[in-house]
Order: structure tokens, then sequence, then C-alpha cells
């Protein structure tokens, strides 16, 4: 087997970046020289998310740059994976010659075959069932030393009518606690500080199974190991039990910050969407989550603009998120999506009123989180240094209030040098833009 240089372009979600790092592994495993440099590789493997509109114009525009390294001689091959080509083969093998082979969702461990497969000069396709992959293995982390994503479950069968995922990522499958401790172990002695525990809906995990495991019992066994931090994302409301609620209660490694994505507030657009949540139920979770923790920080995802929302509808969302004051939340608007149920449902919204209802609920969004912000003034909170910003004049780093890329940060200054990866105790001094400002706490 030759020694090629492969360079690895992950874009999406953090999910579809521990394909990449699997794919990374398998690579540097069969002797190539792994990069993140396009410009001087053999071949560039661009892992795609293929979820909405604005996703898929990413890719396509990021094919085309890749295109043209390849045309000045720059890169010789261009590989592209993950739910794009999964969704759209047939469409890239017409319009986008500047892709030389494919891999599916369901062939990621095949990385280094079409490799081999493209610098031999063919033109690889392998498209594998999506319903069952290879998810252990090893991974070439890519994330700062100090945090790391667990990816604990491939796949969803919740069946969302906007949502086409499970038929680019197959049925939800739970991967072993066996597999998932013996990662979780590697990633801990590595110096992994915060781990990310991830799924399209960790909630699920274990209840393919069959054999009792479940989230709260994998959390449990997690905690053993010597994180500092253990963060969770997305957990679906109705799957959420007062078993997990007590675990998370209960054990200090795990952060009060919980990703719950809800979608909307009207029980008509809830049903439309195929939830399995209405307004009421919603509320009563959350009641519980703050009876729990009181500190607890809530995150979830909303959509603008399904089909049959209309100003009653969306006045209902806005009332909700006036009472709940949702701590964090991303606004997206409705992707009218073939082969799912609601692009074929009657009374579309048009694009422009759907985009200006985004534009309202961030706008309420933005004076919900400045209130959250201002109550932080006077406070200490324990901060995960990421660095030092040169261009900001001081240090960088995360509450527990805060994921990794989509939430604020807390600027802070230090009499001394505060490594990236350490946690201190920065007393809270001022708000900038929606982060929080402040000084160590001696």
């Amino acid at each position: 087997m030759s020694s090629y240089k492969v360079a690895f372009i992950s874009l999406g979600c953090s999910k579809n970046l521990v394909n990449a790092e699997q794919m990374m592994a398998l690579c540097r495993e069969a002797g190539y020289e792994v990069t993140g440099e396009p410009d001087g590789a053999d071949v560039a493997v661009l892992n795609t998310c293929g979820f909405i509109d604005s996703a898929k114009s990413e890719a396509i525009d990021h094919v085309l740059e890749l295109g043209a390294l390849k045309s000045e001689g720059r890169l010789k091959k261009l590989l592209l994976t993950g739910c794009l080509s999964q969704r759209y083969a047939q469409d890239i093998r017409e319009e986008l010659p500047e892709v030389d082979g494919m891999l599916g969702t369901g062939s990621y461990v095949q990385v280094v075959e079409a490799v081999e497969e493209l610098m031999a000069g063919g033109r690889p396709e392998h498209f594998g069932d999506i319903h069952h992959t290879e998810e252990d293995g090893l991974r070439m982390v890519t994330t700062p030393s100090y945090t790391a994503y667990l990816k604990i479950a491939e796949g969803c069968s919740n069946g969302c009518a906007f949502c086409v995922i499970p038929k680019l990522r197959g049925r939800f499958r739970s991967r072993s606690m066996q597999a998932l401790l013996q990662e979780a172990r590697g990633l801990a002695d590595s110096g992994v500080q915060e781990l990310i525990v991830i799924a399209q809906d960790i909630a699920r995990y274990g209840m393919d199974l069959e054999d009792g495991t479940t989230l709260a019992a994998l959390l449990r066994e997690l905690c053993k190991l010597p994180f500092h931090w253990i963060r969770l994302h997305y957990l679906y409301p109705e799957a959420v039990t007062d078993e997990l609620i007590a675990v998370i209660a209960q054990e200090k490694k795990i952060l009060h910050y919980l990703d719950i994505p809800i979608q909307h507030a009207n029980d008509g657009i809830l049903s439309a969407m195929r939830r399995r949540t209405t307004r009421g139920e919603i509320e009563t979770l959350f009641a519980k989550l703050r009876a729990a923790m009181p500190d607890v920080v809530i995150r979830t995802s909303l959509i603008c603009g399904l089909p049959g929302e209309g100003e009653a509808e969306f006045e209902e969302l806005c009332q909700f998120l006036r009472e709940q004051k949702i701590q964090r939340a991303g606004v997206f608007q409705y992707s009218r999506e073939e082969g799912t149920l609601a692009a074929a449902m009657d009374n579309q919204v048009p694009a422009e009123v759907a985009q200006r209802r985004v534009e309202l609920v961030v706008d309420l969004q933005s004076r919900i989180m400045d209130a959250y912000n201002e109550e932080r003034l006077g406070t200490c909170m324990e901060v995960l240094c990421e660095g030092y910003d040169a261009q900001e004049g001081c240090f960088v780093g995360r509450t527990y209030a805060d994921s990794v890329e989509i939430d604020g940060r807390v600027l802070f200054t230090a009499a001394g040098v505060v490594p990236a990866g350490s946690f201190v105790w920065v007393r809270i001094t001022g708000v900038s833009d929606g982060d929080l400002t402040g000084e160590i706490e001696e």
C-alpha cells in the first residue's frame, strides 16, 4: 500500500465530525499522512452535511473551491463523503465533475479502499447499509486536548415530519456500553476534561438494546472516570425520565446544561411535526428540571414557518418563550426538504414570512439571554479556559452554561498565565455583546 497525503475537511454537526475522526484514524493506520490542509494533498476528503439548504450550499461551495485547487494542480483527487453524497449521489455525478469518488453514510470504514481506488485512476462509489454501520474502533480526535465528543448512538427513529435524517443515517441504534466505556477511558487517559455526550437523541440510548441499558446507567459509569465536566446534547423531551433527571441532578460532574430540542410550543404545529409532546408536557418537564436543578440552563431548537403556522400559532410560540425564559436557543427557518412529510403539506408559509418570524424570535431570545447574563453580574463562576485571545487582550473560556462554538464566552483577565484546558473561578463584572467579562478570582 502506498503512502499518500490525505486532507480532511468536515462540515456540519459534531456527530459528522466523529465520523471524520474515524476515517482519519483509518487513514493514519494505513500509513497515510493525515492533514487538514488540502493544498498539496493527494486526496481531499470532504465530509458533508446535507440536512438543510444552507448546509447543502456550504458543501457545494467547498466542492467548487477544492475543484479549483485540482485545476491548478495543487490537489489530485476529491472524495465526497457524508450526508450530501448519501442523499444526492446522482445529482453529484451529473452536476459536480470536480468530485472523483463518493462514500455514503454507511461506508465510512471504506475510506482507505476508496483512496487506493482513486489513486489507481478509479472512481470509487461505496454506499453500504445505513442501518448497520461500524461505530466502534479508533478515532483521531481533532478537538482541543481538553474537550472531546462521545457519540453513543447513530441514526434516528423519531420520524419528524420536517426531517430527512432517518433516510440519511438509518434507524436509531445504540452502541454497547462496554465499547463506550472503553472509548471514554481512552479519552480520559489522554487528558480530556470535558466529555460531550452526543447522538441524534441521547435520551433514547439503550431503548433498542433490550438488555436494560439506559442513559442514566451509562452516565453513572462515565462519572466514575476522571472527567471534570460531562455535557449532554440532544435529549428529546418525551424520553427524559425521572430516573435520568435524578442522575443529572445528583452527579456533580454532569453539567446542569441540557439541550432539549422542542421545535415549537403550539400543539397543532407539534402534532403536524409528528413530535411526541404537547406544550403542557414540555412545561411539566421544564418545571421538573428546574425543581431538581434550580441553576439548570436549557438550550433548545426552534423552527419557524412550518406549513400551517399562522400568526396565532407563532404568537403562542413567542408567548411560551417569554414565559419560560429559555436561556439558549437555536432558531431556524423551516426548510422544505424533498422526501419529507412536511414538504407535501398544504399551507406552506412564504419564505419571507418565515424569515421575519425567525428574526422576531432571535430578537426575543437575545433579550432573554441578556437578562440571564445580567443576573450573572457579581457572581463567581467556574470557567474552562480555552486560551489567550490576543485580539481581545485577555483569556477566553466557557462556563457550564456555554457549549462549544454555539453559546457565549467569558473574557477574563488574570495576573499570570492560565493554561488552556484548566478550570478557574472568575468573578463576573460585565457583559459585552452577549459575552461575559470578568477577572480571575485568586
